[in-house]
């Protein structure tokens, strides 16, 4: 019979057993035992369930025992009512270290509370002098923002009053450009009537030749006598764009700056006892922030370069419009004198070029006649060699109908068949030539009309060129005008005729005009 509640691996509760075993009997020969009730434990009691004390090593370990031995250590049979199970009895020692544990348990945990507070202490005396500091620094930090920005304003807004002087000036050049530039209408239309004229050419001659060149040349630069200055104008325009546009970004800097600069004021005014301070949760985790210090500064200071170099690029077009009249009368003289001396070569290239196309046309005459008689004895010599063909294909024809072992492959055989094949050779030979030299006259003829169309081209390039073309670029406008002395609203009565050959007027004032029935002014005369 077994007692409910006991170890099944105890040595005590089982049957008698010799002492001569030195180990446990297996666990699983011992009867198993239900319990009808099951005691609620902690979670991992089941685990220390595993743990024996060491009483029951001590006991297990036994290797030999005599029987007086036996009966004095073995516990007593009937068990005590207050015990439930023998095998949670401990030994003295493992009550000693288990209380020697508890107590070092204690007092580490102790230990470790004391450090805890002292660190907190410190911890919190740390912080507190941290964020004292970092609040002092962020401050300081505000001044010095408030200072650059406050650096930078006043940069900005000098340079906007440099820049709006700048913009005034170029207002006055401008008028005075728009003023000038009415003046070079006459030799503008002679140039363009020249090159409508010379659109009139035809065929080949319709080339971009030096005349052209130096008319397009001249036309292009009576337009800097005309249109430069009115280019130099809408330059202008597009330079005042520019300044507007520099002046419109300095000015937004300068009021992106002023709005900053009273935001970070009132952020640099905050206390810690200030009425408009709340939390703002997440605050910390949004970075809008577009650019850093360095790219700061260097936005402003490129708004600064930028309105610099727009006023550099304006002195240097007002520059350019003071030096352009000086240099528009030498210009558009020596591009007349050119056009005219291209003239001159182009109408002696074409005079030359005229001789030797009729030159060609006559050797054309020539090598077509020959090639006419050409074919002719090429169509003769064809026609001979037809009968020779006839007989020896008529031999062929005959021998073919010879007997049996007649039809021998004799040497006549082999001549006859070279004779038919050399002049079969011979013919297409011959035919051949006779189409090469039909094409070859067709080509003659064909050369001989684009010749003569050629002659017409030169002679009707010649009447443009010489008679239209140069009959009218016989009158140029003097210096005094040329460089926008006059305005076209009121005329001074300064009027010139172009001498060829005769260099621009005297550059010393303009000259008296002789009276409203000989004046050329493009406005009648007072």
């Amino acid at each position: 019979m077994e007692f409910l509640g006991t170890s099944q691996t105890a040595s005590y509760c089982g049957p008698r057993k010799g002492c001569s075993l030195s180990v446990l009997p297996p666990a699983e020969q011992a009867p198993t035992i239900q319990e009808c009730y099951q005691p609620y434990h902690l979670p991992g009691y089941r685990y220390l369930n595993a743990w024996r004390p060491s009483l029951f090593y001590k006991i297990s370990t036994t290797q030999t025992c005599p029987d007086e031995c036996r009966a004095s250590r073995r516990p007593p049979t009937i068990l005590p009512a207050l015990r439930s199970a023998l095998f949670c009895r401990y030994s003295h020692h493992d009550w000693d270290q288990s209380s020697h544990l508890q107590i070092r348990g204690a007092e580490a945990a102790r230990l470790w509370a004391s450090r805890l507070t002292g660190d907190s202490m410190h911890l919190m005396q740390d912080k507190e002098q941290l964020t004292q500091q970092m609040q002092e620094g962020t401050s300081r930090n505000l001044g010095q923002r408030l200072s650059d920005i406050g650096f930078w304003k006043a940069e900005l807004c000098y340079e906007l009053e440099r820049l709006m002087s700048e913009y005034s000036s170029l207002d006055t050049i401008k008028r005075r450009l728009l003023c000038a530039a009415d003046e070079v209408n006459a030799p503008l239309q002679v140039a363009l009537e020249c090159l409508y004229q010379r659109e009139k050419r035809i065929g080949i001659d319709l080339v971009h030749d030096n005349v052209e060149k130096n008319l397009i040349q001249e036309v292009d630069l009576l337009k800097c006598c005309q249109e430069r200055m009115r280019k130099l104008a809408q330059r202008f325009d597009l330079q005042m764009q520019d300044n507007r546009d520099a002046q419109h970004a300095l000015e937004r800097d300068i009021e992106d700056k002023s709005s900053a600069q009273c935001i970070d004021e009132k952020c640099f005014n905050l206390r810690n006892t200030s009425d408009c301070i709340s939390f703002f949760h997440g605050m910390e985790k949004v970075d809008g922030m577009i650019s850093v210090p360095e790219t700061w500064a260097k936005f402003s200071n490129n708004n600064i370069i930028h309105s610099q170099n727009t006023r550099a690029n304006s002195i240097r077009l007002r520059e350019e419009a003071e030096h352009l009249f000086e240099n528009l009368s030498d210009q558009m003289w020596k591009q007349y004198t050119d056009t005219n001396l291209a003239f001159h070569a182009r109408i002696s290239e074409e005079m030359d070029m005229k001789n030797r196309l009729q030159t060609q046309l006559a050797k054309t005459l020539q090598e077509i006649f020959q090639a006419e008689n050409t074919i002719t004895l090429l169509e003769r010599a064809i026609m001979a060699k037809e009968c020779p063909l006839k007989v020896a294909q008529t031999r062929l024809e005959c021998r073919s109908r010879r007997p049996n072992v007649e039809l021998c492959r004799d040497i006549a055989q082999f001549k006859l068949l070279n004779e038919v094949y050399t002049i079969d050779d011979t013919l297409q030979t011959l035919r051949l030539r006779l189409r090469e030299t039909q094409d070859t006259l067709q080509l003659l003829v064909m050369t001989k009309s684009r010749l003569e169309h050629e002659l017409a081209i030169k002679a009707n390039t010649l009447c443009i060129d010489k008679e239209k073309c140069l009959g009218m670029r016989k009158t140029f406008p003097s210096t005094p005008r040329l460089v926008g002395y006059t305005c076209p609203a009121i005329c001074s009565g300064a009027c010139a005729t172009f001498v060829p050959g005769a260099g621009p007027a005297p550059s010393a004032g303009p000259a008296p005009c002789s009276g409203p029935a000989s004046c050329t002014c493009p406005r009648p005369c007072a």
